[in-house]
């Protein structure tokens, strides 16, 4: 089980990046949230097998149809195994 932290810049906010990503997320089976930033980029926490995360920051790099990604910096955390499913934090 991993965790991954990820700043997403680009054109990612006002194009259902974060509802797109949740239920990406719920598909795979991983858990974490996802939330807009002030500075326009979106911050994603991510748990789980480490093939499912990895699939998410691959469609993390490409997002929604109306997105356009710029950047993805992923760091990798410890597994904390603190979230019971993957929600849209305000």
């Amino acid at each position: 089980m991993v965790r991954a932290h990820l700043l997403i810049s680009g054109h990612v906010q006002g194009v259902f990046y974060r509802a797109s990503m949740q239920e990406v997320a719920r598909q795979l089976g991983v858990t974490g949230w996802v939330r807009n930033l002030p500075d326009g980029r979106v911050e994603a926490v991510v748990e789980g097998e480490e093939d499912k995360v990895l699939k998410i920051i691959e469609w993390a790099h490409k997002g929604p149809r109306f997105a356009r990604v710029e950047e993805v910096k992923v760091d990798w955390e410890q597994y904390k195994g603190e979230f019971k499913d993957f929600h849209i934090r305000w």
